[in-house]
């Protein structure tokens, strides 16, 4: 698994033979089909003002082809923010729980970043995040109740609520290949200097922007039973094998000391 990243260039990086992806600033977008397929499907779009660039890498794995459809594992600034244009762009449809619909059809704010959360750059500057909702309702589609997904036989979704209320992982059975968003992540987003050098490690999810924690630990511990194989995460690096297996039923037991910040588990 090549676990390398260009930050000049738009160039997808395959974890799998059909699943690769591409690292905008902060946060990964996610293309699953494999190079040069008529079929293919985006998950998550990063932050506003890459659009240009996630064409250029979709362009450079599938040619002209666009996806047939977008998947947002959550509506955060950081995976929405190039989803209108990208819609705009391919003409194609947009899908998220629809516990998230509010969040993406200018319905609803979402909390404001919690700054007290431990320290590092993200989460000082965190109150000053993005939390407007965006207005994706010509393009919004609810996903199915059912936890299939259009257009990707053989994945499912999995709801993952605590860092949103509608947060929803990709799970597909035959291979055990994990999108978890950021139910989980590989880099204490906390720290800028731990974002910078991309150190692998499980971390529980970006604890600026997560406000139910008993929540998202019922999500990780989720997620921990299925025993993926491979995990691509919103932000970090692919991890896999037993590194993966070992660090992430470590999160998933010892959550509350691992994950929470210490304030907060106060309250629980």
């Amino acid at each position: 698994m090549d676990n390398g990243w260009h930050m000049d260039q738009a160039v997808a990086e395959e974890t799998l033979p059909d699943v690769a992806f591409y690292r905008t600033l902060i946060v990964n977008v996610i293309f699953i089909g494999a190079e040069g397929a008529r079929e293919w499907v985006l998950v998550d779009c990063g932050i506003g003002h890459y659009a240009k660039r996630i064409i250029e890498a979709a362009q450079k794995r599938y040619g002209s082809t666009p996806p047939q459809a977008i998947i947002l594992t959550h509506g955060h600034f950081d995976h929405v923010g190039s989803a209108k244009k990208l819609a705009d762009h391919w003409n194609v449809p947009i899908y998220v729980h629809p516990q998230e619909m509010d969040y993406v059809t200018g319905k609803r704010d979402y909390p404001v970043g919690d700054a007290t959360v431990g320290g590092g750059l993200f989460s000082i500057l965190s109150p000053f995040f993005p939390t407007d909702p965006v207005d994706l309702s010509q393009y919004i589609y609810p996903l199915p109740k059912d936890g299939s997904i259009p257009f990707l036989q053989g994945w499912r979704t999995i709801h993952t609520p605590g860092h949103t209320p509608g947060h929803v992982a990709l799970f597909r059975d035959e291979d055990r290949t994990l999108i978890s968003g950021d139910a989980f992540i590989t880099v204490k987003q906390e720290s800028s200097m731990a974002v910078f050098i991309q150190h692998q490690h499980v971390h529980g999810p970006p604890a600026y922007f997560t406000h139910n924690w008993e929540e998202a630990e019922r999500s990780v511990k989720k997620l921990s039973a299925l025993q993926p194989r491979v995990a691509i995460t919103g932000h970090g690096l692919p991890m896999d094998g037993e590194l993966l297996a070992d660090q992430l039923d470590h999160l998933a037991e010892n959550f509350k000391e691992l994950a929470v910040p210490k304030h907060k588990n106060k309250l629980h």
